[in-house]
């Protein structure tokens, strides 16, 4: 009889042995599920972005620029939660180009003679402004990273009034067409191609990319 016995607890051990591998297992699984969905849950969804991207150089202050608007968003998106980059490549090849971010609140991207603010300014919708300045003293809602895109926004600069005959007649500091498009933007010729993209830095995607051909 005690033989017998004895028998039967060699028969249970590995059965006892694998329900704690099974049970092991199961919580291994629910570990790793519950981190991989605590992941998912920490992901921002990126908004969705549709605009029309023009940029012209006429070798003058007057006729150039660079306008974005805003056709379309699946939610209304803080501008300083987005990043401009642009990038095209000049006669010689070499990479030129920005980046542009949301004012931080102490330093500006266009900074000439007594100006200073972010470009791309803002216009009508989505800029919580009364008075929306065309040039020069931006009201500080104007800056970029401080209005929100909206169907009707308009995003829009120009080179400052020393630009003429496709140079800058002074050094006089970085204007708005120059903080977008990057120091020497004048090389652009009609028929050149600026690779815009738009990036949403919470979730890290591109919510935006045009080729725009210059006009």
């Amino acid at each position: 009889m005690k033989n017998k016995f004895s028998n039967n607890e060699d028969a249970v051990s590995p059965v006892i042995g694998v329900m704690l591998m099974i049970v092991v297992t199961v919580i291994l699984a629910a570990a790793v599920s519950g981190y991989a969905g605590g992941l998912t849950g920490n992901m921002q969804k990126a908004p969705q972005l549709v605009m029309d991207v023009s940029i012209s150089n006429t070798g003058h202050w007057i006729g150039s620029q660079i306008q974005f608007d805003v056709l379309g968003v699946s939610e209304p998106i803080p501008t300083k939660d987005l990043k401009i980059v642009t990038s095209w490549t000049n006669a010689t090849g070499a990479l030129k180009g920005n980046t542009t971010t949301g004012w931080d609140g102490t330093t500006y991207n266009t900074n000439y003679y007594n100006y200073q603010y972010q470009a791309p300014t803002g216009y009508g919708k989505g800029v919580k402004s009364d008075q929306q300045r065309t040039s020069g003293g931006y009201s500080p809602a104007q800056f970029f990273g401080n209005y929100t895109l909206i169907p009707g926004t308009s995003m829009k600069n120009s080179p400052d009034s020393m630009y003429q005959n496709f140079e800058y007649s002074s050094d006089r500091g970085i204007d708005a067409i120059e903080a977008i498009l990057g120091v020497g933007w004048q090389e652009l010729r009609t028929g050149d191609i600026v690779n815009v993209k738009v990036i949403h830095l919470p979730s890290g995607k591109v919510i935006f990319e045009k080729n725009v051909g210059v006009q």
